[in-house]
């Protein structure tokens, strides 16, 4: 065994030789894999060899399509037998809210190059013949899910990496993994040691142990997996005989199955309600090629409705039932990228997909560690995505719920009650009693909307019960002053006597003066977005920086990656140390100037000003901006401070009838006016030409920030996109976001979000289009549940489009 390599790879399922081969075929050969047994010991070798393209994500749909088409090419290069059978498969829907979703699909597959159809039941059992149409309202027909020879792959992409030099030692146990002070890792194996850059923990059922040797608490829990195989069945010969075809796959949602021809018989999985996980809190090292003992019992409700789904079930026998434990993260997506404050060190598990995502994966993370990005917007498989918080209790109360809804409708208005609450803010009591219907971000419960007594979410594809509540809420803001809770953005403190020149080149934007704030976008080396901030200069007390909560260990791991070695700069995620409130609308300039000795008025406080005050008893940091659009105030306060600033702001906001508004109001308000929210309009796929963002770059400052070679090189060339505000002609439902936008007949663009902004009484959508069209008034259409809506431009913001009352 080599003793110093550029990357070691740990673990030899498909996940971890996807790895090693993308490296390889990057042109990174001094790459070693370790593997404690044989490759495939883990969950790779009794996979049911299932893949499909559909994700919810888009961009993990485009990961899955790669790998699919990936096998040919790792077949041809390592002379290894894949066992790849594209067969083709229908998704069932037995109830309209399904048809409903699978038509959200279909339009999905319209812009992401995914053929899909929308078929009939009887359709649908005229391609897969076990099926009884009268159990199904619809379907959708796939023509690239199969299945594939999972021990066959993976030594396809195995042998693929060593053809192109990179090297495997089997029987290799690696026992710890130790950071040098040159910042090289120690990898210390039963065989040895091996020095490397780079160590990459495909670690699979072991990526827990494998990221405790450094210090790393994963969020990855195994579960047991069943599934039956059936002796051999007369109907599945005659379809053969006749075709001289397999039959096709089959996912049956309701009955939460999936189905696909072996051999002579029939493969059924299931993902049950009663659900069991396994080795909740340390994976056996000598666990390898067993399988569990099956619990038939535990998916019986799951099979009875299999074998009235597929009648010829009830005639046959069950020859062998596999029980096996497989990874899942909190939800459902792998962990990938660079793990924060670990440089070098990279995930690559929780991949419980592999044989569809596994592709994906390797390319996304050998394209990371080589560029230094991606190459695509993976957000959704970013380790990054979750959080210290994200803990063993958490991780098993969450799986467990994934893992039971995971051929469930997940409906756009509803919130997922495992793992709850979690971390709450000192005024969740007060805002609790007032009707508070609860979200979460990033493990922070957040208001969406305020109930009456006896009124909740009745979760729908439509416009729900929350819809003329929500309007009220809206009516609040725009008609006098309403009161948000606000902590769930993210917080940071950035210190130091090299703080202004670090923040000049890691931001876009020029910086305020002391006492102002800006829109603060950041770009990645390729001008993309990476980030868009509030910065505020706060003179002596150092900067401020307000984003997006969701990302707030992405954003950190990125400062943290580009700070400077001399230590000249601080910066600190204030999380739960700071806590924030907002009141915005016409009225709440008044309800400020009650609860506050400071002078106020626009002359004195004008927009995008920011100061330290008090609000009643409570110091506060204020800034006048608002994500409403409206003439607004964003109040951050100590925890120990909220309840006594909320009170004050209540107290005072009385005579002018002030009311609370969750996040759906706020959805509703910052439609009317355009703005993008970050993760939908503003991802790393965009520039700020594209996503009209170029206003705040700074593109003529002296200082040479991250990304400005190429943000120049985009506003040069025009980009190739542009983001636009629609007006939809819609019925009783709005759009969610990744909806298809049609223009002359073809699918040309893609909704990012949108919603219904209740004081302009609107249908919005925000979404990209081809800048050669960008600006045509006409001639638009946007899908929504398998139905084309005329939708128009919004050019100009429909409320405040002088920006007046923000201003005023």
């Amino acid at each position: 065994m080599k003793s110093h390599a550029k990357v070691v790879v740990i673990g030899g399922g498909v996940v971890g030789c996807s790895v090693l081969f993308h490296l390889a075929r990057h042109g990174w050969t001094d790459v070693v894999l370790l593997e404690r047994d044989e490759l495939t010991s883990g969950s790779t070798w009794h996979a049911a060899g299932g893949m499909h393209t559909i994700n919810g994500d888009p961009n993990v749909a485009k990961l899955q399509k790669y790998t699919i088409s990936l096998y040919k090419e790792i077949e041809e290069l390592s002379g290894q037998a894949t066992g790849v059978h594209l067969t083709g498969g229908v998704l069932l829907a037995a109830t309209e809210a399904r048809l409903d979703w699978l038509r959200g699909v279909v339009a999905k597959g319209r812009y992401l190059g995914i053929d899909l159809e929308v078929i009939s039941p009887a359709e649908a059992a005229e391609l897969m013949p076990l099926i009884d149409p009268k159990q199904f309202v619809g379907a959708v027909r796939n023509k690239e899910d199969g299945h594939l020879d999972p021990s066959g792959v993976t030594h396809a992409y195995a042998k693929a990496a060593r053809k192109l030099g990179a090297e495997i030692e089997r029987f290799t146990k690696v026992e710890d993994i130790v950071r040098r002070p040159d910042g090289m890792w120690r990898v210390i194996t039963n065989k040895g040691e091996v020095v490397a850059e780079h160590v990459v923990n495909a670690g699979g059922l072991w990526a827990r142990e494998v990221g405790r040797m450094v210090g790393l608490e994963l969020p990855v829990l195994a579960m047991e997996h069943m599934y039956l195989i059936t002796e051999d069945m007369p109907e599945v010969a005659a379809w053969n005989a006749k075709t001289g075809t397999e039959i096709i796959h089959a996912v049956d949602f309701d009955g939460e199955l999936y189905l696909r021809q072996e051999r002579g018989g029939m493969l059924m999985g299931t993902y049950e309600k009663a659900n069991k996980p396994w080795s909740e809190y340390q994976t056996p090292w000598n666990f390898g090629h067993e399988l569990l003992e099956p619990d038939i019992d535990r998916i019986a409700p799951s099979l009875e409705v299999g074998f009235r789904h597929f009648p010829a079930f009830q005639h046959t026998g069950i020859k062998q039932i596999i029980n096996g434990p497989f990874t899942f993260a909190p939800d459902g997506n792998p962990l990938v990228g660079p793990v924060r404050g670990l440089p070098g060190f990279w995930v690559a598990c929780g991949v419980m997909a592999g044989f569809s995502q596994g592709g994906g994966v390797g390319l996304a993370l050998s394209n990371w560690m080589i560029e230094g990005d991606p190459g695509a917007d993976i957000w959704a498989m970013d380790v990054a995505r979750y959080g210290d918080w994200a803990g063993m209790a958490y991780t098993n109360a969450k799986v467990r719920e994934n893992y039971s809804r995971r051929f469930s409708i997940r409906f756009p208005n509803e919130e997922l009650p495992a793992g709850r609450p979690l971390k709450t803010t000192p005024v969740y009591d007060l805002l609790s009693a007032r009707g508070a219907q609860w979200g979460v971000a990033y493990g922070l419960e957040v208001p969406l909307w305020y109930a009456p007594e006896g009124i909740k979410d009745e979760f729908s594809w439509r416009r729900s019960s929350d819809f003329t509540h929500v309007a009220r809420e809206v009516a609040t803001v725009r008609g006098g002053v309403g009161l948000a809770e606000i902590s769930s953005f993210a917080k940071y403190k950035v210190t130091g006597e090299g703080a202004a020149a670090w923040l000049d080149r890691m931001l876009a934007c020029k910086l305020p003066k002391p006492g102002r704030m800006t829109l603060a976008p950041m770009l990645k080396e390729d001008g993309r977005l990476i980030g868009d901030f509030t910065l505020a200069n706060l003179g002596a007390d150092g900067w401020f920086l307000a984003g997006s909560g969701i990302a707030e260990q992405y954003h950190m791991r990125w400062f943290e990656a580009h700070l400077p070695a001399d230590g000249s700069v601080h910066i600190e995620a204030l999380g739960a140390k700071l806590t924030g409130l907002a009141i915005a609308g016409p009225k709440a300039r008044d309800v400020l100037a009650k609860v506050s000795r400071a002078d106020v008025s626009n002359a004195a406080f004008p927009f995008m000003a920011a100061a330290r005050m008090d609000i009643g008893m409570a110091p506060c940091l204020v800034g006048r901006v608002s994500y409403t659009g409206d003439l607004g105030y964003e109040i951050w306060v100590a925890p120990e401070y909220q309840r006594a600033a909320y009170h004050a702001l209540v107290a005072a906001g009385e005579e002018f009838s002030i009311g609370l508004f969750g996040s759906r109001a706020l959805n509703a308000l910052r439609l009317e006016k355009n703005y993008g929210s970050w993760g939908r309009e503003y991802r790393p796929i965009y520039g700020p030409l594209e996503a009209g963002l170029d206003r705040f770059v700074a593109y003529g400052k002296d200082a040479d920030f991250i990304g400005k070679a190429a943000a120049l090189a985009e506003r040069k060339q025009g980009g190739k996109l542009r983001l636009r505000a629609f007006i939809v002609d819609a019925d009783d439902a709005d759009v969610i976001g990744d909806e298809p936008i049609w223009f002359g007949g073809a699918v040309r663009g893609w909704v990012t979000s949108g919603g219904f902004a209740h004081h302009s009484k609107k249908s919005v959508a925000v979404g990209y289009v081809p800048k050669e069209i960008a600006d045509e008034s006409d001639g638009f259409e946007i899908e929504l549940l398998g139905k084309r809506h005329a939708a128009r431009i919004q050019a100009a913001p429909l409320f405040d489009a002088n920006f007046e009352r923000m201003r005023g």
